[in-house]
């Protein structure tokens, strides 16, 4: 029966994805996050306290989310079946980000379709951490891409996989984790401390999800004829150039793909962040690739789905 319930939360994100109307559980964490770090902040400024703050925040955030998940399950189970089974759905569609996601890189390539560059700086700045105000049109498409890729396994793979091992309780967890890591997760001075706990794990919660991504992708790329080989070679070949343990693997796969090169030096509020170039492609990145990174995108999201859903058929 759990099977029947992850394939109507993923066929609701696939239609649906995340009207912004629509009260959401990442909206509530978000706002929890933000008022218990003001809270933490103002206790102590020290080092050492922001430290040992960013510990608490972490493990009362994602406490917390795991607790209220679980509550809300069992008492509607014991309200009645239909309700529990209706917040089980939504819960596990909550977690999803796949339509959501191409939606915001579609909204994107229309604006640089438009010649807008000012408008897509902004939009392209909604979905990344780096400063956007000064980008060219290509690196505008190679952001976009870069999110993409990144978040296929953010956004989608790892919170299917976690779905798949403990349901919408762990599923939420790890969102929260994510979340943590997308607030306060930043090498800069006002969150190196507090952020530094969510950072790291962060990264070993998206640890097996990154790589499994990886491998998604490579068969995404086989199945809509872009370069399959070279999806695997450079994913695993460039796997380690990125501040991130884990960001390479996809954005690798995807500039093997796609034959493009991703990465580089970006601007981080106002700092110049160095890091290195992910593919070997040579031609200017353009809208097209934008378009083909959001295919790859929903092929490795779906075969992951149908994966991890027949293992779970399989096993219990």
């Amino acid at each position: 029966m759990p099977v029947l319930f992850y394939t109507t939360s993923f066929i609701l994100d696939l239609l649906l994805g995340d009207p912004y109307s629509w009260p959401h559980p990442i909206k509530a964490i978000g706002n929890f996050i933000q008022l218990l770090g003001t809270l933490l902040r103002k206790v102590g400024k020290s080092e050492k306290w922001l430290f040992v703050a960013g510990g608490i925040l972490f493990v009362v955030t994602v406490g917390l989310t795991g607790v209220i998940t679980w509550l809300l399950l069992l008492v509607s189970s014991k309200i009645a079946y239909w309700l529990y089974v209706v917040i089980f759905i939504y819960l596990g569609y909550s977690t999803l980000a796949m339509t959501c996601l191409a939606k915001e890189a579609r909204k994107i390539q229309r604006t640089l379709a438009k010649d807008d560059l000012t408008a897509a700086r902004i939009q392209v700045g909604m979905i990344v951490g780096r400063d956007t105000a000064n980008l060219s049109r290509e690196q505008i498409s190679k952001a976009t891409i870069e999110t993409v890729a990144e978040n296929t396994a953010d956004g989608v793979i790892a919170p299917l996989f976690y779905l798949f091992l403990g349901g919408p309780v762990l599923a939420l967890m790890y969102k929260a984790v994510n979340t943590l890591d997308s607030m306060v997760g930043y090498k800069n001075e006002k969150y190196r401390a507090i952020g530094f706990v969510s950072a790291k794990m962060d990264d070993v919660a998206n640890f097996i999800p990154a790589r499994l991504t990886w491998l998604f992708l490579v068969l995404a790329s086989f199945l809509l004829k872009y370069d399959g080989r070279a999806a695997w070679k450079i994913g695993w070949r460039d796997r380690k150039k990125h501040t991130s343990p884990n960001c390479a693997y996809p954005e690798g796969a995807v500039a093997g793909a796609l034959d493009i090169t991703l990465g580089g030096t970006h601007e981080y509020f106002g700092k110049e962040v160095v890091k290195p170039t992910i593919g070997d492609g040579l031609a200017p990145v353009t809208q097209k690739e934008i378009s083909q990174t959001i295919y790859l995108l929903y092929t490795a999201s779906i075969c992951a789905f149908i994966i991890f859903a027949s293992i779970h058929l399989l096993l219990f």
